[in-house]
């Protein structure tokens, strides 16, 4: 410990205290004992060296500095700040780096990334084969990063040596905790890649005049005192503390003037006068003024180490900065780090400019700083800042996909599979959509399905409908102002009448299966259609039955002929209705229809459909118009050959045949079809089987009505065929 600092230790206290000449002569040897040196040296220590046997072999130690485990966690801030996942570690071989490189893995591999190696190298200055080993692996490295724990004065020239500042397109993030000076050959093309944590240096009161006053008879058994004597002759040095002296005279020195920061003087600076304080306290600590030492070595070797352990534990003042010393439950000043670039200029200067902090004590979010434009990259680099990456990132859109028997870092890009997104880069998953979105065709983002339903704005199914209707209605104009004329009679007139408004209906259902599905809408399709075409199967059935009874009855004797009239007719097609009407209402009661979103069917669309609600109910009102087609095609088929004057019996024949072949084909496609191309089906069956029965029964007529008016006679129908 040298005498100006053992000076110190009274001095800044004392100077404002007055004491008896008795109480001084207490005092003075303090300052003369050579113990006490070495025991403060064991006490408080000013660097981060050697944490980690803390506990065991200094239970009592005290550090001025944060612990080296503090600058693991800035580090970590480092790398996670540039988005570094991919690093090599390279440290010398000794219990402190090896316990610094297990803890720095553990670090590491818990926030997501990797180590591509880590090599250990002996501290020695002479290029071995293992540190020839160490510069190959590093040039062949993938890695654009690498950690070196180089704390010693040793390691750092080994780290010179092996020339690893040389090697291009790599980042070194190191470690120093000491001042010295480092002769880089001038013939080694130094690279820009280099970002140093040290403590964090600050202007100390006084030190210039200190710097000035130095002499080395001061500290006779220091060698650098003098190395640092003559370093003040260098005419870098500033006014206020170069000396003047014979530079014709061969000395060697320490250029104590290049360097203007100084890692390690702030923490001697405080250790001081922590030390300082707490004797002060240990001394005063009795009644009085007194102390309960009386100056004997022997009594203070026996006293002092517990004593000045509780003190230095309890120790809190403000040093001449202004600034609060106390140590916190590690026994550490967290004062932090600097985060230093090291610059090679081209004329041989090295350059240590502040670009970034570490400050374990601050508020998380602003215990790291870095700024980033004030760091110089290495011209290699594809971009600034490099990139340091075991495989480059997963864009949004795509998810990370280990591969076998490699680091977590090291994975493929797959794109993320139907119905899910990544919107960030390097996920491990991607996520699904909700049920009403889908992605979109970067799959980075979620976009409303496309509702989709048979709207108005469908041009072809409007027209056929608008075309059918117009037919219709143009049927039953001409067939009501052809009514007294003998072929519209000999059909039945009002059955004709009912057919074809029938008809009309259900040409007219079909626009209800045109537009967005509602509750509503979807009750009044399937009844509409059930009771609709009930009324016109029914309605043929009729005039199939009354064409049989109408040539039975001519035969003599017949009983039949007290069943013809109008009054059977009207009574088949109502009970035929009726009976469909009230299979609509068990429907409606049991499970009606309803609308439903469909959103499995189709990739990014929302299909609007109507349910059924009870399939079987559907099915039976199908079944039962099924039935009623069988019955008028018999029926029909079995009248197809009586005399020409009733052959609208092969008329209904063909029209009741293309009704089922409509229906028969309808039922496999309706299954198979989803959205608005089964309600197109639905409404396709609709209009074909209608316009079947429409165009087979009605066409021949009205082409006899309008363009064949001379066969529109009784006695042409009696005795020619209705062709």
């Amino acid at each position: 410990m040298p005498l100006a600092w053992k000076k110190a230790i009274i001095h800044p206290i004392m100077k404002d205290h007055k004491i008896s000449p008795e109480e001084k002569s207490n005092y003075r040897p303090i300052a003369n004992i050579p113990y006490l040196a070495k025991l403060t040296e064991k006490i408080i220590s000013y660097t981060s060296k050697n944490p980690f046997n803390k506990g065991t072999n200094f239970p009592y130690r005290y550090q001025t500095m944060s612990s080296i485990l503090n600058i693991i966690t800035g580090i970590i801030k480092l790398l996670k700040h540039f988005n570094w996942t991919w690093v090599g570690i390279i440290a010398p071989d000794d219990d402190s780096s090896l316990r610094f490189i297990q803890i720095l893995k553990e670090k590491i591999e818990q926030n997501g990334a990797c180590i591509e190696f880590i090599e250990i190298f002996n501290n020695i200055r002479v290029l071995t084969k293992s540190s020839l080993k160490i510069n190959e692996t590093i040039y062949k490295s993938s890695t654009n990063v690498i950690i070196g724990h180089f704390h010693t004065e040793g390691t750092w020239h080994t780290f010179v040596e092996l020339k690893i500042q040389m090697i291009p397109g790599k980042v070194f993030i190191t470690i120093t905790e000491f001042d010295f000076f480092l002769i880089y050959p001038v013939e080694c093309s130094l690279k820009n890649n280099t970002l140093l944590f040290t403590g964090i240096k600050k202007h100390i009161p006084s030190f210039l005049k200190f710097i000035r006053e130095v002499n080395p008879i001061m500290f006779p058994h220091s060698k650098y005192a003098k190395l640092w004597w003559n370093g003040l002759c260098d005419n870098q040095c500033p006014k206020s503390i170069k000396r003047s002296c014979n530079i014709d005279k061969d000395i060697s020195y320490l250029p104590s003037c290049s360097n203007t920061h100084f890692a390690n003087s702030y923490n001697i600076y405080n250790a001081v006068y922590i030390l300082a304080h707490a004797l002060k306290d240990m001394l005063f600590s009795g009644s009085g003024n007194t102390t309960v030492w009386n100056g004997d070595r022997q009594r203070l070797s026996d006293y002092l180490p517990w004593k000045l352990h509780h003190y230095l534990k309890y120790v809190h003042f403000k040093n001449e900065l202004g600034e609060e010393i106390f140590f916190d439950k590690n026994a550490e000043i967290n004062i932090g780090y600097n985060i230093i670039n090291q610059i090679f200029l081209p004329n041989g200067t090295v350059l240590y400019e502040i670009v970034g902090s570490y400050k374990p004590s601050a508020p998380l979010g602003k215990d790291f700083m870095i700024n980033k434009k004030e760091i110089v990259w290495e011209t290699a680099f594809a971009q600034a800042p490099p990139q340091s990456k075991c495989t480059p990132s997963c864009d949004p859109g795509y998810r990370k996909l280990p591969r076998n028997g490699k680091p977590v870092c090291c994975y493929d890009c797959i794109p993320c599979p139907a119905g899910e997104i990544s919107n960030q880069t390097d996920m491990d998953s991607c996520v699904a959509c909700p049920e009403d979105q889908w992605p979109n065709e970067k799959r980075d983002v979620c976009i409303p399905k496309i509702i989709s339903y048979l709207s108005y704005e469908e041009p072809l199914g409007i027209i056929l409908i608008h075309i059918s209707i117009f037919i219709t209605a143009v049927i039953l104009g001409i067939f009501i102002n052809y009514r007294d004329t003998p072929i519209v009679k000999s059909n039945n007139t009002n059955l004709s009448y009912i057919l074809l408004v029938s008809l009309m209906l259900c040409f007219l259902c079909s626009l209800i299966f045109i537009g967005r599905p509602e509750e509503l809408t979807c009750v009044l399709r399937q009844i509409a259609f059930g009771i609709t075409f009930s009324i016109s199967l029914s309605s043929v059935l009729a005039k199939t039955i009354t064409v049989v009874m109408a040539f039975q009855s001519t035969k003599p004797g017949s009983k039949l002929r007290k069943w013809m009239g109008s009054r059977v007719s009207y009574s088949i097609v109502f009970s035929c209705s009726l009976l469909q009407a009230l299979l609509c209402l068990v429907w409606l009661c049991t499970a009606p229809p309803f609308p439903y979103y469909n959103i499995q069917s189709e990739i990014g669309t929302i299909l609007i459909e109507c349910k059924e609600g009870s399939a079987v109910a559907f099915y039976c009102v199908l079944g039962y118009l099924a039935f009623l087609v069988c019955i008028s095609f018999i029926v029909a088929f079995l009248a197809r050959n009586l005399p020409d004057s009733f052959n609208e019996t092969k008329h209904i024949t063909f029209s009741m045949l293309l009704f089922c072949s409509v229906w028969v084909s309808f039922i496999p496609t309706y299954l198979s079809t989803r959205g608005k191309y089964m309600v197109a089906v639905e409404i396709f069956a609709i209009l074909a089987s209608s316009s079947g029965i429409l165009g087979c029964i009605f066409i021949p007529k009205c082409y006899i009505i309008l363009l064949r008016p001379e066969k529109n006679n009784r006695m042409y129908i009696t005795k020619n065929k209705l062709t």
